[in-house]
């Protein structure tokens, strides 16, 4: 039986609740804790995947914001494996560059895209549950030595930036992949929190992180209407009946001889 600490799936969340402007300080909140800096939503934009048919709701779900600095987050739950994963966010993440741009428009106004993946199947081979990856020009020969705008070109290219230190990562996207089944840890530090939340679905009473005291009010369960309690519990069936069917799948797979 549900309780006063039984807080809504991100996904399910991310889908059909945090779309809502009242709901922003959720996804504010994650992208704080991610950048480190503090993120304010101006608006969520339409994006061909922003669909709620039966079909895609087990499988991916994701929301495109604006900030009010004018960057762009892009923001994904997938619940699937998927072979051509990373191809796939990296063609997301070109095509949200593109559509900055509208004819005759100066690459000036092309801004800055993070683009956040909430996993919750196994991607890669690696030790840790959350990854991070920007740009930066190195030096071939001399590794150390990165390079940075200088203070014209800074002001040309990021005006708006106020940045002692400016480098083309400030410009290049960034990408957050957060492993949600690999994380197995006793959570303690702000990333480890949501990553609980993640799996879980727990928010610590006493949470100061930025994004989850905003969640304990939005996403407590409790406070659903029936309509929308029956529609999220429909839901939930669907992601457990799929998960049986590509677990036996891949079962079979196994038992046919396949090894991957």
């Amino acid at each position: 039986m549900a309780n006063n600490n039984d807080y809504i799936r991100f996904d399910w969340a991310i889908k059909r609740i945090l779309r809502d402007k009242a709901n922003f300080g959720v996804l504010e909140g994650l992208m704080t804790v991610l950048i480190g800096e503090g993120i304010k939503i101006l608006e969520i934009l339409e994006s061909e995947s922003n669909s709620n048919t039966r079909d895609d709701k087990y499988n991916r779900v994701d929301v495109k914001a604006k900030t009010s600095s004018g960057e762009i987050i892009l923001v994904e739950v997938q619940l699937g494996k998927e072979s051509f994963f990373l191809p796939r966010i990296l063609f997301g993440v070109s095509k949200a560059i593109m559509e900055q741009l509208k004819t005759g428009m100066g690459y000036e106004n092309i801004k800055k895209v993070y683009s956040i993946s909430v996993l919750y199947f196994d991607l890669g081979e690696g030790e840790d549950y959350a990854y991070h990856g920007k740009f930066n020009f190195r030096g071939m020969t001399n590794p150390s030595s990165e390079l940075k705008f200088s203070k014209r070109e800074a002001d040309e290219v990021l005006p708006k930036r106020k940045k002692n230190d400016i480098s083309p990562n400030d410009v290049f996207p960034e990408y957050f992949l957060l492993r949600v089944n690999q994380f197995n840890e006793v959570a303690k530090t702000p990333i480890e929190e949501w990553m609980e939340y993640f799996k879980n679905g727990v928010i610590k009473e006493d949470t100061t992180v930025p994004g989850l005291q905003e969640a304990r009010e939005k996403l407590n369960y409790m406070r659903m209407t029936d309509a929308e309690r029956m529609a999220y519990e429909d839901y939930m069936i669907s992601v457990h009946v799929t998960r049986d069917v590509m677990q036996t799948a891949k079962a079979d797979g196994f038992a046919d001889g396949y090894t991957d």
